[in-house]
């Protein structure tokens, strides 16, 4: 099953469908973030440190605290990583650039969302991610990490030392 996924070209037109939609999803809530006149998280995050309270609490305690000590002191970087990641990660996706990287990234956004109380669309995003992630190059194929991927492995530093020494033999 994993070599299906990973290599399979029918597979990769899916993902390449699935990896379009997420981006979509990303890069139109980044877009209105950076165009809307001024994004604050402040308001957000706040308001998950107080859904950490309670008889069922949304938020789990560790992260409140993260939030408490971390991220509502810093909210003006957090609210410039959210809306600027979100519209990256959104079109590196849309693109097919460094298909796993962003996914990764979106996906480490759609956890911090789902820890802060906020469901959303963020496990369905998730779980679509997953398949992104798990699929590696193949679901950047119909996107242009099918030449820059190449380009980039056959430009490292250890692949110039061996065409180097081919040429020298």
């Amino acid at each position: 099953m994993m070599n299906f996924i990973r290599t399979n070209k029918y597979f990769a037109g899916l993902l390449a469908i699935i990896r379009i939609y997420i981006g979509y999803s990303w890069f139109t809530s980044g877009w209105g973030k950076v165009t809307g006149g001024g994004f604050d998280a402040s308001g957000f995050l706040h308001g998950a440190v107080a859904s950490a309270s309670g008889e069922h609490p949304a938020v789990q305690g560790w992260w409140a605290a993260f939030l408490e000590a971390v991220a509502i002191p810093n909210a003006e970087l957090f609210s410039f990583l959210v809306m600027w990641g979100e519209l990256l990660v959104g079109a590196a996706l849309i693109l097919g650039i460094f298909t796993n990287f962003a996914a990764l990234m979106g996906i480490t956004m759609n956890f911090a969302f789902l820890f802060s109380g906020t469901v959303s669309t963020n496990a369905q995003m998730v779980l679509l991610t997953v398949f992104l992630i798990v699929a590696g190059f193949n679901a950047g194929r119909y996107g242009l990490d099918r030449w820059v991927i190449p380009l980039l492995k056959n430009n490292t530093p250890i692949n110039k030392r061996e065409k180097k020494q081919i040429a020298i033999a």
